[in-house]
């Protein structure tokens, strides 16, 4: 299967993990971690991977590893599955 790529900006430092949702062409990330030791890029990764219900191994930070905007790779899930339930998260944010 082929990785989908996701453009992100990450948020270290807040009150919780959560997807804050779109910001310019990015899905914003807010994650609790410090950006130090790659935590915040573990946090990211399992945050992304729990939303998408597939194993924390299947979201890796392909670029920007040392830099809020990060791209990830996701693997394990298909690409209709995994812009469905982006679309879901954001228009649930949308409403909130």
């Amino acid at each position: 299967m082929i990785a989908i790529l996701l453009p992100i900006k990450a948020v270290p430092g807040a009150s919780r993990d959560q997807i804050a949702g779109m910001l310019g062409d990015r899905l914003k990330v807010r994650i609790a971690a410090a950006p130090e030791a790659g935590k915040a890029n573990k946090a990211i990764c399992s945050l992304i991977a729990q939303e998408l219900d597939i194993k924390p191994s299947s979201v890796k930070i392909h670029s920007g590893h040392t830099n809020p905007e990060k791209i990830l790779a996701i693997s394990g899930s298909s690409f209709t599955t995994t812009q469905a339930l982006l679309d879901h998260l954001t228009q649930n944010l949308k409403q909130k």
